[in-house]
């Protein structure tokens, strides 16, 4: 890739900053393209692509390209079409800070190979995805010892560059990177004992409860909690407890599972801190900025996709919320964006709904999570009589509902609610 001199970038404009070179950011940055805009992506890491380059498994695309593909080969398509449509992208370019200078320029302060330059840009794309949670932040206490990796390190050690952590193996959490986890270590040979859940019910998708944990008869501890991990130099085993309703471990209810090898899957965090330096509004729930149907934030010109906007179940959303923002970014540059904004609130067993403003103009697509399972769900906005079945919802699988332009005329406000369709 050949890159420009630090001074030609600083005296050029940008029509769009892409930061992040995933599934968000490279969809958003080929559509801005495709619209006639001047696009730059910055990717922190060696290469573009994001986290499906090392997801060898297959579920990728079915929605955006309607296809069953792998992470690789998902990504692969997305940058071929950078490549055909001349965007510059450039790695270990490190986003040191943000800032809104007004609403026709912003300034991204950026460390490269070359140096630390400042980029101008009329609108931004964050796609910066998210970051892992650690076992401190889940109250894991014990010895400081070798064997204990995130599930993305450990993916990114097997897949990436071929080395196989353990051979005795703990997960902890069920959510859908910890389940395609434990089938990983599975196949490769190692005695997964068990994939260990806080939660009364399994945190992923049901289909990868059956084809990582059933299919393999790998044990899934529900309600149970890891309160230790043991060892000298490495891990020798974990104790776990059952835990109540609270999520309090259970009195005399510990026991210990042998192991040599722990893998966090306890959760992702959009990785936002830069947006929080400039202060952009945050949705406590997602974790990530209050959006408009166009996924801009409340700084105008921002725009966020994928999983720094909230931690979306396939990367097909992904790249889908990348060419939003890259249509938003579009009709903002050439002053069409609306300017009536319908809020949307979370009603009855609603965790979290985004995007969390939209204008009536147009057909949006609503992304919503539910707080506890139900079946024979109906899931709803009862201001329009809009109703939507569903055989069952469960807290860690987005809920898709699409809205038509007509059915939200002259509505001020829309409440999204779940409750048992009996």
């Amino acid at each position: 890739m050949k890159a420009e001199s630090s001074s030609k970038m600083k005296s050029r404009t940008y029509d769009m900053a892409v930061i992040g070179g995933g599934a968000a950011g490279l969809a958003g940055a080929v559509k801005a393209a495709e619209l006639g805009m001047d696009v730059v992506v910055l990717e922190s890491g060696e290469r573009i692509g994001g986290i499906p380059m090392q997801c060898i498994h297959p579920g990728f695309g079915n929605f955006y390209y309607g296809e069953n593909l792998t992470g690789p080969e998902f990504s692969e398509r997305l940058i071929e079409k950078v490549k055909l449509t001349g965007i510059k992208c450039y790695t270990h370019a490190h986003v040191e800070g943000i800032r809104h200078v007004s609403d026709t320029e912003n300034m991204v302060s950026v460390v490269m190979p070359a140096g630390i330059t400042q980029i101008r840009a009329k609108t931004i794309l964050y796609a910066a995805g998210a970051r892992e949670r650690h076992a401190y932040e889940i109250g894991i206490t014990g010895d400081r010892v070798s064997g204990v990796y995130t599930a993305g390190e450990a993916q990114t050690l097997m897949d990436i560059y071929g080395i196989m952590p353990g051979k005795s193996v703990v997960i902890i959490g069920s959510g859908d990177i910890g389940l395609i986890m434990a089938r990983r270590f599975a196949l490769e040979g190692a005695d997964v004992k068990a994939v260990v859940e806080m939660l009364p019910y399994p945190g992923g998708l049901q289909r990868n409860v059956v084809q990582c944990l059933e299919d393999f008869g790998i044990p899934l501890l529900t309600s149970h909690m890891v309160t230790r991990i043991v060892g000298k130099k490495r891990v020798e085993r974990v104790i776990l407890a059952e835990v109540d309703e609270s999520f309090r471990a259970i009195k005399n209810s510990e026991k210990e599972i042998d192991c040599d090898t722990v893998a966090l899957a306890a959760g992702l965090v959009p990785n936002i801190g830069k947006l929080r330096e400039a202060d952009i509004d945050i949705d406590s729930s997602t974790k990530g900025p209050v959006v408009n149907e166009y996924m801009e934030t409340s700084l105008p010109g921002i725009f966020v996709a994928g999983n720094a906007l909230a931690i979306n179940d396939y990367v097909d959303y992904a790249a889908e919320q990348g060419e939003q923002a890259a249509i938003g970014a579009h009709l903002f540059i050439e002053g069409n964006m609306p300017s009536d904004w319908k809020p949307i609130r979370k009603g009855e067993n609603i965790r979290l709904v985004f995007p969390h403003h939209i204008s009536g103009g147009r057909d949006v697509k609503i992304y919503a999570r539910v707080k506890k399972p139900v079946r024979d769900a109906v899931v709803e906005f009862p201001e329009i009589d809009k109703r939507v079945r569903k055989r069952a919802v469960m807290p860690g699988e987005m809920i898709i509902v699409n809205l038509k332009k007509q059915e939200t005329a002259g509505i001020d406000e829309l409440t999204l609610r779940c409750a048992d369709g009996n």
